[in-house]
């Protein structure tokens, strides 16, 4: 959407004037803005050209979700639109880490896993992420990580020729062995869903705040496990969120399970160095 077109659509969802619209890079599937107002306030938009109908309403029930929670900070939503496709919430002022930050957000993120969900996935059933994934609700973790992740990521990394047909075949495999590999059973848990660095600010007073989800009720080794792949979390982060709420023995082992998914989409979406961690992490499944 043209800059000045964007602007008028803001103005209006907020009621208030666009004295300044500041694109912001780091996004690569959304273009983003910062938007300063006449009423003296800054809010951040975002805005996606070929945005399917809901797909920012998606993620504005997910923030409102996490943030309903009340134990981490998330920005609060403040005006969403299909048409034209926009999403405009809570401008988080950067900040720098503190002392206690990671502790903290490692305490946190534990309570809002611990808030819970009705069911493994989401109650409105809305597809997330940049590949669109089911999260129909399910009762098992088992059931949904293989048949809302593991089952139509493979169809697509096949439909894509993203993985060798040796890699499909062992994620198909998987799939229909997820109980005996999952480890003991818990009640779904509170999720971002799509927890790299990338989505956590560090906002004033060392705060950090989630942007971004692809929420629903899932696992929370899944979190973490989303956690550990590409880094930018310290260690008190984990051993806070461990003393406020231990993992289930064999976690360890788990951490290449959970960690497959957002590796097929990474190969999917990119290729390169992702096909070959994609095998690593089914071989360390196997």
């Amino acid at each position: 959407m043209a800059g000045s077109g964007l602007a008028a659509s803001i103005a209006a969802a907020v009621a208030a004037g666009v004295v300044q619209l500041t694109p912001l890079g780091g996004g690569d599937v959304a273009d983003a803005y910062r938007v300063d107002l006449d009423n003296g306030t800054t809010v951040f938009a975002k805005t996606k050209r070929d945005a399917v109908p809901g797909f920012f309403a998606t993620e504005a029930a997910g923030l409102t979700w996490l943030r309903a929670a009340d134990v981490v900070a998330v920005p609060e939503v403040i005006a969403v639109s299909d048409a034209p496709p926009f999403l405009v919430q809570e401008w988080i002022e950067p900040g720098h880490p503190e002392p206690g930050t990671e502790v903290e957000f490692g305490r946190s993120l534990a309570r809002l896993h611990r808030s819970g969900a009705p069911s493994f996935g989401r109650e409105d059933r809305r597809s997330t992420g940049s590949r669109g994934l089911p999260n129909e609700p399910c009762s098992t973790w088992a059931e949904f990580y293989a048949t809302q992740r593991l089952i139509p990521l493979s169809r697509l990394a096949r439909a894509g020729a993203a993985l060798p047909d040796r890699a499909i075949t062992a994620i198909e495999d998987i799939a229909g062995r997820i109980d005996a590999l999952v480890g003991p059973e818990e009640p779904p848990a509170r999720l971002h869903g799509d927890l790299w660095a990338g989505n956590r600010i560090i906002g004033a007073g060392g705060v950090s705040w989630l942007i971004d989800p692809a929420a629903h009720g899932g696992h929370r080794e899944f979190d973490l496990a989303m956690m550990r792949l590409f880094g930018g979390f310290g260690a008190d982060c984990y051993s806070a969120y461990a003393e406020e709420a231990p993992l289930a023995d064999g976690w360890v082992e788990r951490i290449a399970l959970h960690q497959l998914a957002p590796l097929i989409v990474h190969s999917i979406k990119f290729g390169g160095a992702y096909v070959p961690a994609t095998q690593r992490a089914l071989d360390a499944v196997h």
